[in-house]
């Protein structure tokens, strides 16, 4: 006779609800337990209803006089939750259980038996695996210790001392050795209250919970076990992780229903549409110290319950959801503590969908796609609209709420090349998140179809004969070192967009070598090519001046030595030297007979001030144009490194900057009362990059007295941009003209900020006007 293995007896199926635990020692010498019990566990994300049910215990080894014992159930088990029935008791153990949910009397044993869960209250009559395993009432069965009805190998281990129990990530492989292991009891009912106390028990916790009433989770720092949700999205590379979200959402609208769960190196083997229990650390992750925080799972085990489940609906940031009012204020403190108001505050209501989906509708572009794919929409199409389609910032009290970052979520096609007025047409969903680059932002594991607007980039007119034509341009750290193209490109921008300006004051040129911290400061290498690259794109041949710094001393990339220059076109207006001037020499004017000078051309305007300390020094220069002096001040302001960010937990933020630009305004309106007192119809354009708003205290201070008009506020409300930031169209760089120039023409040329594909991130500007008559 041959000798052949028989299969291994399995029960049906088991729907979501499963044995947990069991334990049949309580009561007995040395236990520390009173009663025995059985604990039941729901892995699914419903409720599941108990009445009509029972537990059942058979001996480990029956006899044929042997029958089950029916403990009958009542109520219902919630998502994630557990389900406690009471046992038998002894006179040992010292602890009570917590509060049962249903009471039986059997005296279960210790090391050996068998537990079953029955759909219904008659007594099975079963006494072998195989029949009890395919008995259709039998919803879960665990034997343990010898006992000889069980799925698969018995579970080991159970005594006195000893439950066997699931781990937490509630494993049904129908195997009771391979899911049960031995360890000390643990028993929860159906409120979370355990013998033990302390942490939180399985299932006890959604993620609503998590997520709470403000910007902190209430249960940061703790353990939360089994969390139910159906993960929305995946980042594979990265913070990686995926989203998870509740399709059985709370009533309160401040409280999110969905989270981050960050899985650290690893790389997430679920997929969108599992249906997972995450067990894990409830962590706020801030990434930079003014940012909000990011409140996440971390440590994560999980179980996957079923796969292929549909997505829970996306919240709607269309027109009419998102508030106008953008953030609470705390005097500048912290609002973290607060109490959300999404139906107040547009950071709120974004914050109270923290980690769910959300979805926009044929969105436009207000921030071009970025070197990672990254692009800004607006859900608000008539927010301080732009005519070529950005959203103007034209207030610290109105950021344009509608404002939000679309990343691409693993699409296989990547991110489309947007610029701003694109529109991505239908819907764009994923995930809401929130980074300390940008703030909120839709992972979107669902992109619109991208609809180009055709921007063109724009040219301004030629300067008529008589017209003195002067621009300004941040060239973005250009270096000899740099390729040809960014030259070219920045070539065409003068020679055909600025038709070839009589006078460019230029930002940010570097040395000769750029980022190399050699000592030197030299940039001839850097404007030869520049200019040789102009005259290769159709413009004329420009000359330039510039004062070179002292290494290190004027902020910038470390090593480039970043200064402002002067170009200017020979054939047309001429350039006033007056020696002396350096990097350390103060440049003053000087009345004279027939009118104002500078006392160095090309100087600077009091480099020893602790205004310009690790700065750029402003650039001076006298120039003659039709026999008319003109005085060119160049400009290029302290940064807004180290402000606290628009939407940052310090509100109102601290704009910790403005300072120093503060100080170099004040410099730059001293030397503009100087010229004027000298004499007070002086032709002085001052122009560049100045790295504050029109409507900022900076502006006010360059302009106090009547000094400077800044022409950027004679353009309408929609035109007033240079930059683009987060999706904010802004003013940083600027003109202002003297009082004595009251006829002009000024534009704004937009050929960079507004697009993917940038020489520089800063758009030009140009004014012309007849100096003979300027007034």
């Amino acid at each position: 006779m041959a000798l052949v293995s028989l299969p291994a007896a399995q029960a049906a199926p088991s729907t979501s609800v499963l044995i947990a635990e069991v334990y049949g020692g309580g009561g007995n010498a040395g236990a520390p337990l009173t009663h025995d019990f059985i604990e039941l566990a729901n892995t699914g994300l419903i409720e599941y209803g108990l009445n009509g049910y029972s537990v059942q215990y058979l001996p480990g080894s029956p006899s044929p006089s042997s029958n089950w014992t029916v403990t009958p159930l009542t109520g219902s088990l919630a998502p994630g939750g557990r389900y406690l029935v009471r046992e038998a008791g002894g006179t040992g153990g010292a602890t009570a259980l917590p509060a049962p949910d249903a009471v039986g009397s059997t005296a279960m044993a210790a090391t050996s038996g068998t537990v079953a869960l029955v759909s219904g209250t008659a007594r099975l009559t079963c006494r072998t695996a195989h029949e009890c395993t395919s008995d259709s009432r039998v919803i879960d069965l665990v034997g343990y210790g010898s006992a000889v009805v069980r799925e698969g190998d018995a579970a080991s281990g159970a005594g006195n001392t000893t439950s066997v129990a699931r781990s937490v990530a509630l494993l049904d492989t129908d195997n009771n050795a391979a899911d049960f292991s031995a360890g000390q009891p643990s028993p929860v009912n159906s409120n979370g209250e355990s013998s033990g106390g302390g942490g939180l028990p399985p299932g006890s916790t959604r993620i609503h919970d998590i997520q709470g009433h403000t910007r902190l989770s209430p249960l940061q720092g703790r353990s939360v076990a089994s969390v139910p949700g159906v993960v929305t999205g995946v980042r594979s590379s990265g913070a990686k992780g995926f989203w998870m979200q509740d399709p059985l959402p709370d009533s309160d609208a401040r409280t999110s229903e969905g989270i981050f769960v960050f899985t650290g190196p690893a790389t997430p083997t679920v997929k969108t549409g599992d249906a997972v229990l995450v067990t894990g650390t409830v962590s706020e992750y801030r990434a930079a110290g003014t940012a909000q925080s990011l409140t996440e799972i971390t440590n994560p085990t999980l179980s996957v319950v079923s796969t292929g489940n549909p997505l829970p609906p996306a919240v709607s940031l269309d027109d009419a959801s998102v508030p106008d009012a953008y953030i609470p204020a705390a005097g500048g403190g912290s609002i973290d503590g607060l109490t959300l108001q999404p139906d107040v505050y547009a950071m709120d209501f974004y914050e109270a969908i923290e980690g769910a989906r959300a979805q926009i509708s044929d969105a436009r572009v207000v921030g071009a796609t970025n070197s990672y794919g990254e692009m800004w929409v607006t859900s608000k199409p008539a927010e301080n609209p732009a005519p070529r389609g950005g959203t103007v910032y034209g207030s610290y009290a109105h950021p344009n709420t509608g404002r939000v970052k679309v990343v691409p979520l693993g699409l296989p096609g990547g991110s489309p090349t947007a610029n701003v007025g694109d529109q991505l047409s239908g819907v764009t969903a994923g995930p809401m998140d929130y980074s300390n680059f940008g703030g909120y932002s839709i992972q979107a594991a669902i992109l619109g179809t991208h609809v180009s607007n055709h921007l063109e980039r724009e040219v301004t007119r030629k300067q008529r004969l008589t017209e003195l034509a002067v621009a300004t341009f941040n060239v973005e750290n250009l270096d000899a070192r740099d390729p040809q193209t960014k030259f070219d490109r920045l070539a065409v921008g003068i020679a055909t967009n600025l038709a070839a300006p009589d006078i460019v004051a230029l930002e940010e040129i570097q040395d000769d070598n750029g980022s190399v911290n050699d000592g030197v400061v030299t940039s001839e290498a850097t404007l030869e090519r520049f200019t040789s690259a102009i005259v290769a794109s159709g413009g004329p041949r420009y000359s330039w001046r510039y004062i070179a710094p002292q290494n290190l001393q004027d902020g910038g990339e470390p090593g480039g030595n970043i200064r402002q220059v002067f170009l200017y076109n020979a054939a047309r207006v001429s350039f006033v030297d007056r020696p002396g001037g350096d990097s350390t020499t103060r440049a003053v004017p000087v009345k004279t007979a027939s009118g104002v000078q500078l006392s160095h051309s090309p100087g600077r305007i009091n480099p020893a001030s602790q205004a310009w300390a690790n700065s750029r020094k402003p650039l001076v220069g006298e120039f003659k144009f039709l026999g008319k002096s003109i005085f060119i001040i160049a400009n290029h302001f302290a940064s807004k490194g180290g402000d606290q960010p628009l939407h940052g937990h310090n509100q109102e933020p601290q704009r910790t900057s403005e300072a120093q630009r503060h100080l170099q305004a004040g410099e730059v309106n001293a030397f503009m009362q100087d010229i004027l007192a000298a004499d007070k119809h002086a032709q002085v354009i001052t122009l560049g990059d100045l790295n504050d708003f029109e409507f900022s205290q900076t502006s006010e201070i360059l302009c106090r007295g009547g000094v400077l008009r800044p022409l950027i506020t004679t353009l309408p409300a929609g035109e007033r941009y240079s930059y683009v930031f987060d999706g904010n169209a802004q003013t940083l760089d600027h003109i202002l003209t003297s009082p004595a120039i009251k006829q002009f023409s000024y534009d704004v040329v937009h050929i960079n900020a507004e697009f993917a594909d940038q020489a520089s991130d800063h758009d030009p500007q140009i004014v012309r006007y007849n100096p003979a008559r300027a007034f």
